[in-house]
């Protein structure tokens, strides 16, 4: 039993989604297995304060946030507070103490109060001048200079005549544009004061009136050196944005052995995620995420065929398969390259996996598989470090699958294997020194040996691994590769051999029949080389009892002329069910057999079925049918119409373009409508494109020939 049936027999307990479900789990499981140990952190067992026993190197660039906040904040507290220096201030200051000027003169000169009873002026008293002082400071102001200056300088200035008063006014105002036309802050308030009043008392001015001046330069005097906390923290923002982050960097020491592991060194072991105390999970969280982006692409692509069920689990199965080998031996020498050898990834074949998908399935799943490999590959060959990957290793797995993979696209023979794998080599070795000059390597001439020892091994271990991978694929999984049908359409199969001997009618005819569907199954898509092997070997059959059949009769009399139409029945189906056990005897691929059963429907033999009706009204119609099963394929309908096509156009004498036409077209109508094609995917338009097909190939056979005199 090969794993074909055990697959079948899994699948009757299992639903398809069930079944792929729990294929790809597995899949995914095996894939988590493999890379678990490239990205697994190492950690060590050292506590704070403890003596290192080994040098620790960090094994990943990472930013110390703690640090760089530190730093950042340092940056932050150097800007300090920020001031404005405000020269309007100054002019502000000095228009405040000439308006108190002003008011006063106002105050003193302003026409006296008329006493209606005297008739004559009323003088003011000192009290009313200062109330109406009081009042004009006070009205229209954004600031009260009553509640700041005693009502005793007010007094001195009403009481001070015009000409003392304008004295003082220009001394205190001298010194105060003088004050402040220098940065005047908050705590430098009180100082400034000292000196204006230390200056204005300098003055000649009597003693009441310097007093007051003092004071109204003393009020003047105000920061013009302004705080400004928006400024400020915008220049902190700046400040802090121009520090660059504190990076830890990829292979930059950490401690070394026998030194003391402090705060900051058992800190920078803690964001690594170096200690067994305190291991990061991180790392694991990204692989399951690696492992989900590796399998999807597999399940779209074959969930996106067109292949029945039991196809696409069969080829899943073979590419998790395909997909593990390669990464069990990617691990393998991953881990003898981590010993001794240096570089001894090359050595990977790497074009094992691409070219086995290649000859089992097709180009576009190969080469998907190829991508996926190169990022599985960047992980196992990653450098010593931890938490790198291999970019050179990705990039030469992904070339050398390709080449395997372009190689093969039209070389369908199993020795054209080796070719490829001579090809890889080539590729390999080319880009191995692609990679070293770009990267300006330096490299010993013992070095240079090893690289092209391992590409040239790497491209020959993966053609010889394929060479004797195919036919356990091709056994086990029941695939029909292409290399396997070139070798079943070979002349010198000893059943080919045995149709063109003992059957050469037959033999004829097939090759005719296959130029037919192989035309046709190609122009809609269809496989057209599984349709050319299998008319080969579709009436196998015929070889047991190869005279009864017409093509075979050649200067013979037809023995059906001696047989009662019910046995004649009997030995023309039976070349169908013979041709299944003969092919079923000699281990044929089951799509070969398929059509080698499938290839007459359940139709009808209307010449023996019209005879026997001759001789008896009652006889059964079905019982002149073939078995069937009806064609399940689209290859196996293009077939079953081919077959009859060529043996009616055979019949014709002189068949004319339009007699051709109308036969094929007959046919073609009959077969749907005895239902022969219901229980295929073949559709209306393609069996249009199949029937221009046929007229155009049968034309080219069947063309005019120029009659040569004697």
């Amino acid at each position: 039993m090969n794993i074909q049936d055990y697959i079948g027999k899994i699948r009757t307990l299992l639903s398809y989604k069930v079944f792929t479900i729990i294929t790809l789990l597995i899949l995914s499981i095996l894939i988590y297995g493999v890379l678990y140990y490239n990205v697994k952190p190492q950690t060590y067992n050292m506590e704070l304060f403890s003596i290192a026993d080994k040098t620790v190197r960090s094994p990943k660039t990472i930013e110390d946030e703690a640090k760089t906040n530190e730093e950042r904040q340092k940056a932050a507290d150097e800007v300090g507070r920020v001031y404005t220096f405000k020269k309007e201030t100054l002019q502000n200051r000095v228009s405040l103490i000439n308006s108190i000027f002003d008011f006063v003169n106002d105050v003193n000169y302003q026409p006296e109060l008329q006493d209606k009873s005297k008739d004559k002026p009323a003088k003011k008293s000192d009290a009313e001048k200062l109330q109406i002082l009081k009042s004009d400071l006070s009205k229209n102001v954004n600031e009260d200079v009553t509640k700041r200056i005693p009502d005793d300088i007010f007094y001195t200035l009403l009481k001070t005549n015009h000409f003392d008063l304008e004295q003082a006014r220009d001394i205190v105002i001298q010194q105060v544009e003088t004050m402040m036309d220098e940065k005047i802050r908050d705590d430098q308030v009180s100082q400034v004061r000292l000196k204006i009043a230390d200056k204005i008392n300098q003055s000649n001015l009597n003693r009441d009136l310097r007093e007051a001046a003092v004071e109204l330069g003393k009020y003047a005097i105000v920061p013009n050196d302004i705080y400004d906390p928006q400024l400020t923290e915008a220049r902190q923002k700046q400040a802090m944005e121009n520090v660059e982050p504190v990076k830890i960097l990829q292979g930059q020491i950490i401690v070394q052995e026998g030194h003391l592991i402090d705060r900051d060194i058992y800190h920078q072991l803690q964001i690594l995620g170096l200690l067994k105390s305190n291991p990061t999970v991180k790392p694991f969280y990204g692989l399951a995420l690696f492992v989900l982006l590796m399998i999807a692409p597999i399940y779209l692509y074959i969930h996106n065929t067109s292949y029945p069920e039991d196809k696409k689990q069969i080829y899943l199965i073979l590419v998790s398969f395909v997909f593990f080998i390669s990464l069990l031996l990617m691990r393998i020498v991953g881990f003898i390259d981590s010993t001794d050898l240096p570089n001894l990834g090359y050595i990977y074949p790497a074009a094992l996996a691409p070219m086995l998908i290649r000859i089992m399935l097709n180009e576009r799943f190969a080469f998907i598989v190829t991508i996926l490999l190169a990022a599985c590959g960047s992980i196992i060959f990653r450098d010593e470090l931890a938490g790198t990957i291999n970019i050179e290793i990705a990039v030469y797995i992904l070339f050398s699958g390709t080449a395997g993979i372009l190689f093969l696209s039209n070389r369908n023979r199993r020795s054209n294997i080796l070719q490829a794998g001579l090809f890889v080599s080539v590729i390999n070795l080319m880009m191995i020194f692609a990679l070293i000059l770009l990267g300006n390597g330096q490299y010993s001439k013992m070095e240079y040996i090893y690289f092209v020892v391992f590409s040239i091994a790497s491209g020959l271990l993966s053609a010889v691994f394929t060479i004797g991978l195919v036919p356990f694929f091709e056994a086990g999984f029941g695939i029909l590769s292409t290399i396997k049908l070139i070798e079943l359409s070979n002349p010198n199969h000893p059943l080919l051999k045995k149709i063109l001997t003992e059957a050469p009618g037959t033999y004829h005819h097939s090759v005719m029949v296959a130029n037919l569907a192989e035309a046709a199954c190609e122009a809609v898509g269809a496989n057209g080389l599984l349709a050319r092997v299998g008319c080969y070997y579709h009436d196998i059959g015929k070889t047991k009892r190869p005279q009864f059949f017409i093509e075979n009769q050649i200067n013979m009399e037809n023995p059906h002329n001696h047989l009662s139409p019910e046995v004649s029945r009997d030995i023309i189906i039976a070349h169908a069910i013979d041709g299944g056990k003969m092919l079923r005897k000699h281990k044929f691929p089951k799509e070969i057999i398929d059509i080698a059963e499938q290839h007459h429907g359940t139709t009808l033999l209307k010449y023996f079925y019209v005879k026997a009706k001759e001789e008896n009204q009652n006889v059964d119609k079905e019982s002149f049918r073939y078995p069937g099963p009806k064609p399940q394929t689209k290859e196996i309908a293009i077939i079953s119409i081919a077959d009859s096509v060529e043996a009616a156009v055979r019949s014709m004498a002189h068949p004319s373009p339009e007699q051709i036409k109308e036969l094929i077209h007959n046919i073609v109508q009959d077969r749907l409508q005895d239902g022969q094609l219901n229980e295929c995917d073949i559709t209306l338009k393609e069996l249009e494109v199949i029937k221009k097909t046929f007229c155009e190939t049968l034309n080219g056979i069947f063309h005019s020939r120029i009659e040569y005199p004697e």
